[in-house]
């Protein structure tokens, strides 16, 4: 069975508490993003190392390694968009289809100790671009495709409570 597409516009957890992580993205510190992804790499680490990585826990949700691919790719795209933004002004970003990445990555055959290893890497170098963020280019903005607008603050507010939102998913 494939996974149905999340059409959700997970904007709105700028305004309110996520219901089903409890992350609150509007009390996120700019300035602590880097940080809190370093803390959150452990955390997946171990969710990997689990025998049961690979296995969907039903047909319809991804497996902990699935979501792992989407994090580490979640890390490379933000930091790609925030790279934009402070180096142009008000840039639109490039469509990122996650469901259609999952299809074409193959995320369902990927070895739990590879996706490891490269979201560590990924989740490093965008800690290290969102800690070297001047504070007062957070206010710059961009947006997506949709009309969405972000400053770099509450796009990193918006990333943030990705990576969060799916270690819950996967109990990690």
């Amino acid at each position: 069975m494939d996974i149905e597409p999340d059409s959700k516009d997970w904007t709105w957890v700028l305004r309110e508490p996520c219901g089903e992580c409890g992350f609150v993205a509007a009390d996120v510190d700019a300035a602590t993003v880097g940080a809190s992804v370093r803390m959150q790499l452990p955390r997946w680490q171990v969710v990997l190392g689990r025998m049961e990585a690979r296995e969907r826990p039903d047909p319809a949700t991804w497996s902990p390694t699935e979501y792992a691919c989407h994090v580490r790719d979640v890390f490379l795209v933000f930091a790609d968009r925030v790279r934009l933004m402070l180096a142009e002004d008000d840039p639109q970003f490039a469509n990122w289809d996650q469901d259609e990445t999952a299809i074409e990555e193959d995320y369902v055959s990927q070895l739990p100790s590879e996706v490891s290893s490269q979201l560590v890497v990924a989740g490093t170098a965008a800690a290290e671009l969102f800690d070297a963020i001047p504070a007062d280019a957070l206010g710059r903005t961009g947006r997506r495709s949709n009309g969405s607008v972000f400053t770099v603050e509450t796009l990193l507010q918006y990333f943030l409570h990705d990576v969060v939102h799916h270690l819950h998913d996967v109990r990690g």
